[in-house]
């Protein structure tokens, strides 16, 4: 019977390292613990990489993480099968932070972009160079350089970022609360998951989502609005960079 892994990065975000327990591992090095700090890839977000460290102080390089099919559980793909864990073992997961925290500041700048671009959302991908979101969008706006400002001064006006959860009555009694089209958020476990920036008057976003997030807007920094490209009749790719970034 498979057991779910306890989604430690969720309400924390921050912690780089952490001590699990095996509890089962594939032929092909997929490990899987009984609780992780490693972000299965999934919402457009890619899985955290980094290593397990056993008790004797080796390690073992942890190339992706993702779920294997069932949301409750998540895969940690090790880069080398010559030497793996055994169920029982207890590691201390160490995820790659540095590149966890550009795809932190990454995903809520991402956020923010739905904001400024208030079209309904068909797609989008978080990477630590740039990210994009795609739009329902009949036209690219006129007032580029407008909207960039808008967007830096959210960031700049350092917002906090909250999670908070509702039922799935009461997210199916908000639709306005999606905002992507194609993806929707994960429901029938009794309860999902939002992320909040600002707070009461002062909310500047609400979503359903399951990604790590920064804790307050002023650690993204500041962003670009780079390409904007059609990509249907009336789907329009826009990319953000982090500011100084050129690709």
């Amino acid at each position: 019977m498979s057991v779910s892994t306890e989604f430690t990065f969720r309400s924390q975000s921050y912690l780089r390292t952490l001590d699990a327990r095996v509890v089962a591992v594939a032929p092909d090095g997929a490990v899987e613990l009984d609780r992780t700090i490693f972000y299965g890839q999934s919402g457009g977000q890619p899985g955290d990489s980094g290593f397990l460290e056993l008790a004797d102080g080796s390690r073992i390089r942890i190339a992706n993480a993702v779920h294997p099919g069932d949301r409750g559980r998540i895969a940690h793909l090790a880069a080398d099968t010559d030497r793996l864990p055994q169920p029982g073992d207890t590691v201390t997961c160490h995820i790659d932070w540095e590149r966890r925290h550009r795809l932190m500041r990454m995903h809520t700048a991402l956020h923010l972009l739905s904001v400024v671009f208030p079209f309904p959302v068909t797609g989008g991908a978080i990477g630590e160079e740039k990210s994009r979101l795609d739009f329902d969008m009949p036209a690219i706006p006129d007032n580029l350089l407008d909207l960039q400002e808008a967007l830096n001064r959210h960031i700049a006006q350092d917002h906090g970022v909250h999670e908070e959860w509702i039922s799935d009555a009461e997210l199916a009694a908000q639709p306005e609360l999606v905002k992507t089209m194609k993806v929707k958020p994960p429901m029938g476990q009794g309860k999902v998951r939002l992320i909040r920036i600002g707070e009461g008057a002062q909310t500047v976003d609400l979503q359903p989502c399951g990604g790590t997030h920064v804790a307050r807007t002023g650690e993204i920094g500041p962003v670009r609005i780079g390409k904007i490209q059609k990509k249907g009749k009336q789907n329009r790719r826009v990319y953000l960079h982090l500011a100084g970034e050129t690709t």
